[in-house]
């Protein structure tokens, strides 16, 4: 070790006997422990919120489908056996996806209508897994309701329902909006609004007669065993089924904007929060200044002995970075242990104050899920400790312009 570390680490000792300028320095480093531990832990609680979102959106949406430019999949039985050969193609379903208005007594509501077919959608999709009334057979004139729409219309099960559809028909009376009766036979709780409150599942088959598609569909949607690498994926369907003719989508198109929101809300929070640990960060250099004032003497002495400038800027800037530094490590290491055992702690505020943070009558997601991410430690320290560097400089710089006449003639 250098003199100039052993120098600075005797006056961070001799600082602790000393009221004041101890004070003033445990300040500083608690609020740098402070700012770190709350980025960390708010960094990864919307870590796990966005992981718990993406799964419910993506649990709904599939993470990609194939069509054709036309908008109709004619020949979907063959693509089907095509898409399923994939080595990376776990599932795959056909639907189709149109829009409906549905009736239910005196009430109506504009829905977007999905006919398919229950058994390869439920390998496809987990909406039909997520019944919170009922279950999801759907036989021939049954329907199947998001939990919101259900409540919208005031359907519950058994009710009979008349979906009408743009599609017209002709009759003795004239030409008339196709439509059909059906029976809820089922209320889904997907826990994303705009499905629960939009959505509704018919047979395929019925989508078919209702919609004139004859033995078409809108397309086939796709499960892969990789989610990040779907758009790779789909473009290999694509491609094998002839690029020409068909196209793919994946999730992270679909969702584009969903996804962007996402990053985007993180981003700014933790800008807004590293302002906490940049103030933090500058507490050191007021109480550096603090020091060097209460210092004076000891400069001055070891400037006499033969010190230049330059080594008395190193005392005091490693002085600044050793708490900086252990302000760093102390935060991180309890922001990762309040991030490992945030639900706990919540939990247990929740049933000593007696108060719910995320109702379940109100919010979807009524835990705080979270989940830490290595860049995102890594990207903390690193910004705390170039901030904790930018506020070493000053006092260390003004350390070693401390003219050595003045303070001993004072002397």
């Amino acid at each position: 070790m250098s003199i100039e570390f052993d120098i600075s680490n005797q006056y961070l000792r001799s600082n602790r006997k000393k009221g004041f300028i101890s004070f003033i320095s445990g300040v500083s480093m608690v609020g740098l422990i402070l700012g770190v531990m709350t980025l960390v832990t708010v960094l990864s609680v919307m870590n796990g919120f966005h992981q718990e979102l993406r799964e419910r959106v993506l649990s709904a949406i599939s993470h990609s489908y194939i069509s054709e430019y036309d908008g109709n999949l004619s020949n979907w039985k063959d693509a089907q056996t095509t898409i399923n050969q994939h080595i990376n193609v776990i599932s795959s379903s056909p639907y189709i996806e149109q829009y409906a208005l549905l009736n239910a007594g005196n009430s109506a509501q504009g829905i977007s209508v999905r006919g398919v077919i229950p058994e390869l959608e439920r390998q496809t999709s987990v909406l039909l897994e997520k019944m919170k009334h009922g279950d999801s057979q759907l036989p021939k004139s049954g329907i199947l309701l998001g939990a919101g729409l259900a409540t919208q219309l005031g359907a519950t099960l058994g009710d009979k329902v008349t979906l009408l559809t743009p599609e017209l028909s002709s009759s003795i009376i004239g030409i008339l909006p196709r439509f059909k009766r059906f029976t809820v036979t089922g209320i889904f709780d997907a826990g994303v609004n705009e499905y629960d409150n939009n959505l509704a599942f018919i047979q395929l088959n019925q989508a078919q007669k209702l919609y004139s598609m004859k033995d078409k569909v809108s397309g086939i949607r796709l499960k892969v065993d990789d989610i990040f690498n779907a758009k790779k994926i789909t473009q290999e369907v694509v491609n094998t089924l002839g690029a020409h003719q068909y196209y793919g989508v994946d999730w992270t198109r679909q969702k584009a904007n969903f996804i962007k929101a996402l990053n985007l809300e993180k981003q700014m929070i933790g800008i807004i929060l590293s302002l906490i640990v940049a103030v933090a960060a500058f507490n050191i250099v007021s109480m550096m200044v603090m020091v060097v004032t209460d210092k004076t003497a000891d400069i001055a002495i070891l400037r006499t002995l033969g010190m230049t400038p330059k080594r008395i800027v190193k005392i005091f800037f490693y002085q600044g970075l050793t708490i900086g530094i252990a302000g760093i490590i102390i935060g991180l290491i309890l922001g990762v242990l309040l991030s490992l055992n945030i639900e706990y702690i919540v939990s247990g505020i929740e049933s000593v104050i007696g108060f719910e943070f995320f109702p379940k009558d109100v919010f979807y997601i009524n835990r705080f899920p979270s989940e830490i991410h290595l860049d995102d430690i890594i990207t903390v320290a690193v910004g705390a400790f170039v901030l904790v560097i930018l506020a070493s400089i000053y006092p260390a710089k003004r350390a070693g312009k401390v003219s050595i006449a003045k303070v001993l003639n004072h002397e």
